[in-house]
């Protein structure tokens, strides 16, 4: 019996239920839940993981996660290529904070891919400074970045973005 790996995305209006609803729905035809993501947003549900499932059965797999479209949620089905090479380099973690302002992803996202990082994962949020109320950006991520960086670059560069955008930047090695 051969394996299939999916990606399955799926956005939906935030209820209870969603998660047992597609877990059910999995694990009914064989399926097997190996990772996942999962968040609301603004009164939105989404998510992304990935299952195994024997080959035979993605086909009634796929028909039946496609007919929960009947309750409100939405699913996208990828074929997921295990043997794809991953990206190989140094692992960073980055945190930064500073005043809500426009642009703030786009800036730092340009920065680490003219630099031929991959953002391997990336959390945001919003919040109020508890002093002022003021809007408050955060960021925290993993970087896959070349081993042949030079990081003194990449933090005079995001020194750049910190004095544009009055954010702080911090980047550290992950082992």
């Amino acid at each position: 019996m051969v394996n299939q790996h999916l990606i399955i995305t799926l956005l939906c209006n935030d209820k209870p239920g969603i998660v047992q609803q597609v877990a059910d729905t999995i694990a009914t035809n064989g399926g097997n839940w190996l990772e996942s993501r999962m968040s609301q947003l603004a009164g939105k549900f989404a998510g992304i993981l990935k299952i195994s499932i024997a080959a035979e059965s993605v086909g009634v797999l796929t028909e039946s996660l496609k007919a929960l479209s009947a309750t409100g949620i939405q699913i996208q089905i990828e074929h997921a290529d295990i043997n794809a090479l991953t990206t190989k380099g140094r692992t960073l973690a980055f945190e930064l904070i500073g005043a809500d302002r426009v642009g703030i992803v786009s800036e730092i996202a340009h920065a680490f891919s003219e630099k031929g990082i991959s953002i391997d994962e990336l959390e945001t949020q919003c919040s109020s400074t508890p002093w002022s109320g003021e809007p408050l950006f955060e960021a925290s991520g993993i970087l896959i970045a070349p081993e042949t960086i030079n990081k003194d670059d990449l933090l005079h560069r995001l020194d750049g973005i910190e004095d544009k955008l009055g954010v702080d930047i911090s980047i550290t090695e992950q082992l």
